[in-house]
């Protein structure tokens, strides 16, 4: 049973799957620092700072007026948090949109290196004539000579 487990995980599947795993926890760190610190403050320029993530209305129970959506989660009323759900909608639009744009640029950059690697592996044409050329240019010859 060791062995078997030994070879479950040695096989390149489950090796490829936890390196992914490791990566991608590191990338999503990557993109939400871009989204929260970069993007994010570029839009709330351009809406005047609008943040709507404290948005909500009481359904049931008292709030008292100005209160955060924090504050207001810990009271006893049932809260309609809105603004989070939109804040959240927002955040993924633009995590995608930036996820599209790198792996774009990642194929871009990986079609450009394969097209590389086809012009170097296609073989060179000879400046001169080709073999079939030169054999035809004899038979020619030898028809002209016995004519």
């Amino acid at each position: 049973m060791l062995n078997e487990f030994k070879n479950f995980i040695a096989r390149g599947n489950v090796i490829d799957l936890a390196v992914g795993i490791i990566v991608g926890a590191a990338f999503t760190a990557i993109v939400r620092s871009l989204v929260s610190d970069i993007i994010d403050p570029i839009i709330g320029l351009v809406v005047g700072g609008i943040d709507f993530s404290d948005m909500y209305f009481v359904m049931s129970g008292t709030v008292e007026p100005g209160v955060g959506l924090d504050v207001a989660r810990e009271g006893e009323a049932a809260i309609f948090a809105y603004g989070a759900f939109l804040t959240a909608i927002i955040n993924f639009l633009i995590i995608a949109f930036v996820v599209f744009l790198l792996v774009k640029g990642v194929n871009r950059i990986r079609a450009a290196a394969e097209r590389k690697k086809e012009e170097a592996e296609a073989p060179k044409a000879s400046a001169g004539p080709s073999e079939l050329d030169v054999l035809l240019e004899i038979r020619d010859a030898l028809k002209h000579k016995q004519s």
